[in-house]
């Protein structure tokens, strides 16, 4: 599993420091379990399933390879997940931006929808 846990973390850009505290253990016990001195209890595999979206089974057992990393979801249930983070976030900049567009016109929010789509195409 060690193996696994480390790939997870750096196939979502994430350094031992920022995984831990995402998971609630120190860096040090992320590079345990990294390195294998260290096993995650069961609780720890549950949290970093819960936080990062990731097969239980693939994290478990390497189950499917690494496509199986993470859950398939509907596009309605990642929303609901990135809706979910924003909201449990510190982070007004995001919250404001949405509170923001949320009260424009439905005119002014086509602009927007139009913007993003033209930058989501480059």
């Amino acid at each position: 599993m060690n193996e696994r846990i480390k790939k997870l973390r750096l196939a979502l850009n994430l350094n031992q420091t920022e995984f831990g505290l995402r998971i609630g253990v120190k860096q040090t016990t992320v590079a345990g379990y990294e390195n294998g001195s260290r096993a995650p209890i069961d609780a720890i595999i549950t949290s970093i399933c819960r936080e990062f979206g990731v097969s239980e089974d693939w994290l478990r057992t390497g189950a499917g390879g690494d496509d199986a990393m993470f859950v398939k979801v509907s596009k309605d249930e990642e929303m609901d997940f990135i809706l979910g983070q924003i909201s449990g976030s510190r982070d007004e900049t995001i919250k404001r931006f949405i509170r923001a567009y949320w009260n424009l016109e439905e005119n002014e929010k086509a602009v927007i929808r139009k913007l993003i789509d033209s930058l989501s195409q480059q």
